[in-house]
């Protein structure tokens, strides 16, 4: 089975301004057009290419795939763009600054809005500057008002799939330029990680995560890329 590479998006501005972004959209900083432009030459030094792309609706992971696909001089491949494979939702966080909400409520219920498995946070206000309900590009869309990671995965794996899996069970090399806890869902299926194991895994901006597949997407090797 062909290899499936994995992609955080690069530093977005909130990842800057240490904010929760979920749903929000919000572009990359210069330094997280740098991590993108660096993974796509990875990716191409490495020998990498692709057939098939997907992303979120969301213009930071976008344009990360943009800018990788530029670098390895491949603009041309068809991307596929679905709001399943957006950022979790972050409810009635979204917009405020990590350090000073844990200043506010307290390390604890931060720590558990943040890293429990399947305890959503509070949902956005219906009058929220950050409602995306209105956003065109989630026309007819259910979108949510809250998710926990376990409501991140419950739409992330279906899309996988039914979209993903095809394509690579078809032989199709693909990349899949998405967000943290999209990208959290896709690890946690394919490398079978516990549920209690899983709130605990990080994925950095920019690094290309490298899966070998086999026969039913046993996993035959995992690594960044930029480690090999």
């Amino acid at each position: 089975m062909p290899t499936l590479v994995l992609l955080r998006h690069g530093q977005s501005q909130w990842n800057l301004e240490n904010r929760f972004t979920g749903w929000w959209d919000v572009d990359l900083t210069e330094q997280g057009e740098g991590e993108a432009r660096a993974a796509g030459r990875l990716l191409k030094e490495k020998g990498f290419d692709f057939d098939r792309c997907f992303t979120s609706l969301q213009t930071r992971a976008i344009r990360t795939l943009d800018l990788v696909l530029a670098e390895m001089g491949r603009s041309w491949l068809p991307v596929t763009k679905a709001w399943e494979l957006n950022e979790r939702h972050y409810g009635g966080l979204t917009g405020l600054n990590k350090a000073e909400t844990v200043a506010k409520v307290g390390e604890e219920q931060v720590k558990i809005w943040r890293r429990s498995f399947d305890i959503p946070p509070p949902p956005l206000d219906a009058d929220s500057q950050y409602d995306v309900a209105s956003d065109r590009r989630y026309a007819g869309l259910p979108v949510p008002t809250t998710e926990s990671l376990k409501d991140t995965i419950a739409r992330v794996l279906p899309y996988f799939e039914n979209h993903i899996a095809p394509a690579l069970t078809a032989g199709e090399r693909v990349i899949v330029a998405a967000h943290g806890n999209s990208l959290r869902a896709l690890e946690k299926y394919l490398s079978n990680i516990a549920d209690r194991d899983i709130v605990g895994l990080e994925i950095p901006t920019g690094q290309p995560i490298v899966y070998e597949l086999g026969d039913d997407f046993a996993v035959k090797d995992r690594y960044y890329l930029s480690e090999r």
